[in-house]
């Protein structure tokens, strides 16, 4: 019995369901902190102890710091998505862990869906900074150069091979996020589940910090790899 089972009865989808409540949660974590940011001194002063806020805090500045070094001063511009990921998969990944609750990162739908949305922001912004030229990162190494009219020509001979080659494994990222996240997600949720059904004390809090760290774990890699591939559409093609 899961919390969502009465309005599936009512024709609402369970992954609806969890989708719209992890953006609930976001939502309400977001006014939280921009509640006590604008407070006096809040902007600068933390809280005191353990609150939404500095744990929001100490997540922003490491992802801060990993897309300063990944993408580089250009990192400003795309961080805003890479976080809404990574917020959005964490939540999602913790709700699973909660009996009753389930995670939408366990559904194949919503991984696909991010992944979806990683392959098109990173190919845009490759397309953005290079214009045409960014299909040169599909071609290979340039082996020669020519100068024809007073213009220099990099001549990627092996751009036949190369090509089909880096299309396929470009988009094999989609299938590699989605499977990745899912198979995790899935396979940690499950295990609680089944030791919660044999053993409810003690020996299912084991898993369930395991659980915490593989929930972190899968949303701070799904986000690093979409960081990574944006830093590689940033560079100029060699």
């Amino acid at each position: 019995m899961s919390v969502y089972s009465l309005l599936h009865e009512r024709g609402i989808d369970e992954l609806y369901q969890m989708v719209a409540l992890a953006a609930f949660l976001l939502l309400l974590g977001g006014l939280g902190v921009r509640k006590a940011v604008s407070a006096a001194g809040g902007g600068v002063v933390p809280d005191e102890g353990l609150s939404v806020r500095n744990i929001l805090e100490v997540i922003v500045e490491g992802l801060v710091s990993q897309a300063r070094a990944i993408m580089g001063d250009e990192y400003k511009t795309y961080f805003p998505v890479v976080g809404s990921i990574f917020l959005f998969i964490l939540v999602s990944n913790l709700m699973g862990l909660v009996p009753g609750f389930g995670g939408a990162t366990s559904d194949v739908n919503t991984a696909a869906a991010w992944a979806i949305i990683s392959f098109v922001v990173y190919n845009y912004v490759g397309i953005k900074t290079h214009g045409w030229k960014y299909i040169y990162q599909f071609m290979g190494p340039s082996l020669m150069e020519k100068e024809i009219g007073g213009k220099h020509y990099h001549v990627r001979v092996l751009a036949p091979i190369f090509l089909p080659l880096e299309i396929v494994l470009h988009l094999a990222r989609v299938l590699t996020l989605t499977v990745r996240l899912v198979a995790n997600m899935f396979a940690d949720h499950t295990v609680i589940l089944i030791w919660l059904s044999m053993v409810p004390i003690l020996l299912p809090a084991i898993f369930m910090g395991l659980g915490l760290v593989v929930s972190i774990l899968q949303a701070f890699v799904f986000a690093l790899l979409t960081m990574i591939y944006i830093g590689q559409a940033l560079e100029e093609p060699h």
